[in-house]
């Protein structure tokens, strides 16, 4: 798997809609949607901070790390 996003337990948390926190942040509702359901390949630093400001977090409560089961079991 991967890195994990946990956006969509944070907002809950924080209890903000996809809508409102693109608006914050500055980005389109598809762009944060595709960070939230975890298909995104990247994400830069600038959109990194804007969410952690506006959801009042660090990254490591939207980062993930969880590994792979089987590149786990061949090593």
């Amino acid at each position: 798997m991967g890195i994990v996003i946990n956006l969509d337990v944070m907002m809950a948390k924080r209890k903000i809609s996809l809508t409102e926190l693109a608006e914050r942040v500055g980005i389109t509702n598809a762009n944060l949607s595709i960070l939230k359901n975890n298909k995104a390949k990247a994400i830069r630093f600038t959109t990194l901070e804007a969410i952690c400001r506006e959801l009042n977090c660090q990254p490591g409560d939207l980062l993930e790390y969880v590994p792979d089961k089987k590149k786990s079991e061949i090593l």
